[in-house]
């Protein structure tokens, strides 16, 4: 199991927020622009094309996407990007890295470490907890879309390597190259995904206790939050019990 599911079951519900704060389309414009500089065609850019499905699904405009097409590929005037990958620790030990997209690393880094500080955490050194983390496909399906057999079913046969449900969602993880390929096995029998994305999914697993999810939450929550952050990993998990008390709070 991947361990994704349970802060998935969480932070899904604190994206309408992020839209709300209006940081979701500054966020995908940095990851078009990234992936635009390996050349501007979705077509032939699979980094490309993953990022421009998600700022449609979150209803960018089409001229908002092209123009951050364009400032990746060097048409248009941009600010220097650049992709960093933060790592460090959390509450209890848990591990926790950060993807970042900056046009000051070290700006970004000071406000980086800052918060791992107030959140009672330590940021590491390069690699310090990357090994623990292998990129996977990650498809996320809101539990009434359909039974988590028929999701077993479909992913499998399509080449996901795991499908691990809860409450709120089925969760379906995949090799990298496998993902395009299991998404639209999913989308072709009528079932709807809530997001498909590349993760950083870890080895290990961590279970945390109420106390201890609170604390790593606060720590994700805040690197969430921060404008120059895309994406947050973690090798810890919860149970069903602990997601459904910090989902009140």
């Amino acid at each position: 199991m991947s361990g994704h599911s349970k802060w998935s079951s969480i932070k899904h519900k604190k994206a309408a927020l992020d839209k709300k704060r209006g940081k979701a389309w500054s966020k995908l414009s940095r990851a078009i622009i990234m992936a635009a500089k390996s050349g501007g065609n979705p077509a032939d850019n699979p980094s490309l094309r993953l990022a421009v499905d998600k700022a449609k699904a979150d209803n960018m405009p089409k001229d908002t996407i092209e123009k951050a097409i364009k400032k990746g590929t060097g048409e248009l005037e941009s600010a220097s990007y650049e992709d960093v990958l933060y790592e460090g620790y959390g509450s209890g030990g848990v591990a926790v890295m950060c993807k970042a997209v900056t046009d000051n690393r070290n700006r970004t880094s000071g406000e980086i470490k800052k918060i791992f500080e107030r959140a009672g955490g330590n940021l590491g050194a390069a690699n310090c907890v990357a090994f623990q983390f292998k990129q996977k496909g990650v498809i996320v399906i809101a539990s009434d879309k359909a039974d988590e057999d028929r999701i077993m079913e479909i992913a499998i046969e399509a080449g996901a390597e795991d499908v691990e449900s809860s409450e709120h969602i089925h969760e379906i993880v995949c090799a990298p190259d496998a993902l395009e390929a299991v998404e639209k096995a999913i989308t072709d029998a009528g079932i709807e995904t809530q997001s498909s994305d590349l993760a950083m999914v870890a080895d290990n697993i961590i279970s945390l206790d109420l106390d201890k999810a609170r604390k790593v939450m606060r720590l994700i929550n805040a690197l969430d939050d921060h404008d120059d952050v895309e994406a947050v990993y973690s090798n810890s998990t919860m149970s069903d019990d602990v997601v459904a008390q910090l989902g009140k709070e």
